[in-house]
């Protein structure tokens, strides 16, 4: 098992007063929930807070979240029985490999992404390997399907899309996520979808369809965390339509976390019972935060570039001088918290670095915009850039000759 990614960022990073670094919407306080759910007449699910006993709840979740998560976020197109609950996604994410990408089946995953995402299937015994397949910033960080295409093998059965991408925010076109659809129809391939910024869209016409909905073979897999900023409620859930598929997911988290927090499952429905008008709003500040990231790319845009995002409250910014792990290591000695690329992926190792070789998607680093605190915090990273937007000049003056 590899080292955790986000190690190396805790250390460098620790103690910075400005985090350009969070992913999350605007994260909700316990008042502001309390204040949502009477707004709207709830008291028996306050009383059920106030009182519920602290015994076991069920494997996978009690029923009355996960009726809740099947009518909110699934449209009823799924019941309660297709929903399993975890302490969170990323525990969801490492049990779907566990289930699927164990004896004798190869995988394939995209890369860059989130750790879990495309190392879980390395983990999971007697897996058959593991195919990276990187996205480009110049396909718009889109999967490129002929390099899908080709990767398959006989034995692929698990493949683990993340949309919207993290950490670019952005979503897959509708067309592509069913042509990746029919691609693994035709070879019986399990499709995993880290759909953790689903519904925080900025447009609500680019949403896709949640793969539990739209694939017989699909699993969805989601946390509170991102597009409600229910951080602390510690809550996340695979969701999937065949019931066969379930119970090997059952058995699988049975040696892992199979119990939650009943004072989170009560949590986690509050939550839910105010999804649309608690969405409207993190919705919001993410579109007003995004403009004046928007902005500052241009103002900056001999230094910085990006791809812009459509979905989630995140943006895989370029910087066009050298490689995000030392601007980093700039930033952090001035208080300022970024996401280098080395997060995303393991290509910047102590080799590439001696020779200076670095693939271009290494100049990339993930800035979080969902909080309210943004436009301070980027004020930070403009202050810094015009201190050093003399010297950078130069430096760039150099690099075209």
């Amino acid at each position: 098992m590899q080292q955790p990614w986000s190690k190396r960022h805790k250390r460098e990073f620790k103690g910075c007063q400005f985090s350009l670094s969070n992913s999350f919407a605007q994260p909700l306080s316990m008042p502001e929930l309390i204040k949502l759910t009477k707004d709207r007449g709830d008291n028996k699910l306050l009383e059920l807070y106030n009182n519920h006993d602290l015994e076991y709840v069920p494997n996978g979740g009690s029923n009355d979240l996960r009726q809740d998560i099947a009518s909110v976020v699934y449209d009823n197109k799924l019941s309660a029985e297709h929903i399993l609950v975890f302490p969170g996604g990323q525990v969801a994410i490492q049990t779907a490999a566990l289930a699927f990408a164990s004896n004798g089946v190869h995988s394939i995953v995209f890369t860059p992404g989130y750790q879990s995402t495309v190392e879980s299937p390395e983990w999971a015994i007697g897996n058959a390997g593991v195919t990276q397949i990187p996205r480009h910033p110049d396909n718009n960080w889109q999967v490129d399907i002929s390099k899908f295409k080709e990767a398959i093998r006989p034995n692929t059965k698990f493949v683990i899309l993340n949309e919207p991408w993290n950490p670019g925010g952005i979503v897959m076109r509708h067309h592509l996520q069913q042509e990746i659809i029919d691609i693994c129809r035709a070879h019986s391939i399990v499709i995993l979808c880290d759909e953790v910024y689903r519904l925080l869209e900025h447009n609500e016409c680019d949403r896709l369809p949640a793969m539990a909905n739209a694939y017989e073979k699909g699993i969805s897999a989601v946390t509170m965390s991102k597009p409600w900023g229910a951080c602390g409620v510690t809550i996340g859930w695979l969701a999937c339509q065949d019931l066969s598929m379930v119970q090997r997911l059952v058995d699988a988290q049975y040696f892992g976390t199979a119990c939650v927090s009943r004072a989170s499952e009560i949590q986690a429905r509050m939550v839910l019972g105010s999804s649309g008008a608690i969405l409207k709003e993190r919705r919001e500040i993410v579109l007003r935060n995004k403009a004046h990231l928007m902005s500052f790319v241009e103002k900056y845009s001999e230094f910085f570039s990006v791809n812009e995002p459509n979905a989630g409250a995140i943006a895989f910014v370029k910087f066009k001088l050298f490689p995000s792990h030392l601007l980093g290591e700039q930033l952090a000695s001035n208080g300022i918290s970024i996401k280098p690329y080395y997060c995303f992926a393991e290509v910047v190792n102590d080799e590439a670095c001696e020779a200076k070789q670095y693939p271009c998607e290494a100049y990339h680093f993930r800035v979080g915009f969902g909080e309210l605190a943004f436009p301070s915090k980027l004020d930070a990273l403009a202050r810094y850039v015009d201190e050093n937007a003399d010297g950078w000049r130069r430096k760039l003056q150099k690099i075209d000759k």
